[in-house]
């Protein structure tokens, strides 16, 4: 087992995802529950799932939690494509919080890596 706050997937996983909700409490009233919700439910899922896969009690279940994970990550990416093509998000905000997400698929996948399985 590891111990999920000292992870600093999960304080990065964490941090993205306060980031994730000031962006979306810009969007329109109207993306209340659309878009805005979908992104924040993928950005909470990113500290969740490593919280809950660091209780697991073998590397392999923990693995498995890291890939859904992964998979929030690019349903983030994805999402954030569509609220910029929908002029929620600027191209600075855009390319700013894809560096942070992109960082932060890198160490997943590098720390799960290092799991023995």
């Amino acid at each position: 087992m590891h111990r999920f706050k000292e992870l600093e997937i999960w304080k990065r996983g964490r941090h993205f995802c306060t980031g994730i909700y000031s962006l979306t409490s810009k969007f329109p009233e109207s993306e209340k529950f659309g878009l805005s919700n979908q992104l924040r439910r993928a950005s909470v899922s990113i500290p969740s799932n490593i919280a809950e896969g660091s209780s697991r009690k073998s590397n392999k279940d923990f693995s498995r939690f890291l890939e859904i994970t992964l998979g929030s990550c690019y349903e983030i990416e994805t999402q954030l494509l569509i609220a910029f093509d929908l002029k929620f998000i600027s191209f600075e905000e855009l390319n700013l919080i894809s560096k942070e997400l992109e960082e932060i698929i890198k160490m997943i996948s590098k720390f799960k890596s290092t799991l023995k399985i």
